[in-house]
């Protein structure tokens, strides 16, 4: 039976499912891979690796391919959505590059087989990886159609036994609304699942909201444009907004 590790030094998680957008593998681009983006998030992530933190990925595809933009416009939207996999699977292989190229070994696990490429997705490999100092690399999706990656990522973190759901975001955590359209909006520094699915904040789909509060696993939004902000927020450092079973927020 998987055993979830004990958290190592300052650290306090074993290990960690981190879910990044799409877009922000674009850098300064209005589409497409930013190689010096992908690198800036790969020395952050293996630099938190490094510290001893065992960690997943799951990233989006809406830098290359959204499926409901796609099917808003007339696409079938379960091709659609297929569609949007394969994007993701494109990013993930970016990712999995930018990461070796810091020393870190990595594994990329597609839901849609595709073995000429990465892995297919088998849950007992992903996680003796990286009990073996690997970081896996989710794509696809959950492999079926009319799913975000949202839930692909919450769906994963559940399976990996994951400590926390780590969304990294253009802002440093979950606003009463748009901080870029409303100078007024107030910052959370915690918050229950219950509020976040009640108020619709839409930090993440309801399903995947729903499935982290299930399984009891925290989600921590954060600022992903900042420098050291993951190792901080793995140890409890960084300015980010926890969304838990808190019963006060």
């Amino acid at each position: 039976m998987n055993q979830t590790p004990e958290p190592k030094g300052d650290q306090k998680f074993g290990r960690v499912l981190l879910k990044l957008s799409g877009e922000s593998l674009m850098g300064g681009q209005a589409y497409g891979i930013d190689n010096t983006a992908v690198r800036a998030i790969a020395d952050e992530v293996a630099s938190a690796m490094k510290s001893g933190v065992q960690i997943c990925l799951v990233i989006g595809g809406g830098n290359i391919f959204r499926g409901l933009s796609a099917a808003e416009q007339g696409m079938e939207r379960a091709t659609a959505d297929y569609m949007g996999m394969l994007a993701t699977v494109m990013n993930a292989l970016a990712m999995q590059n930018a990461l070796e190229m810091t020393g870190v070994e990595t594994r990329v696990q597609s839901a849609i087989p595709m073995m000429s490429v990465c892995e297919p997705y088998i849950r007992r490999r992903a996680i003796r990886h990286m009990e073996r100092g690997r970081i896996v690399i989710f794509a696809a999706g959950t492999g079926n159609p009319f799913f975000t990656t949202d839930t692909g990522a919450a769906l994963r973190a559940a399976e990996m036994g994951c400590d926390a759901l780590l969304k990294g975001t253009q802002v440093d955590g979950v606003y009463s609304a748009d901080p870029k359209k409303d100078p007024s909006a107030r910052r959370y520094d915690r918050l229950s699942y219950g509020k976040v699915l009640a108020d619709d904040l839409r930090v993440m789909d309801a399903s995947a909201v729903a499935m982290m509060r299930d399984n009891n696993i925290p989600i921590i939004v954060y600022s992903n444009q900042v420098s050291g902000t993951l190792q901080n927020v793995l140890t409890g450092n960084g300015v980010c907004t926890i969304i838990d079973n808190n019963k006060n927020g």
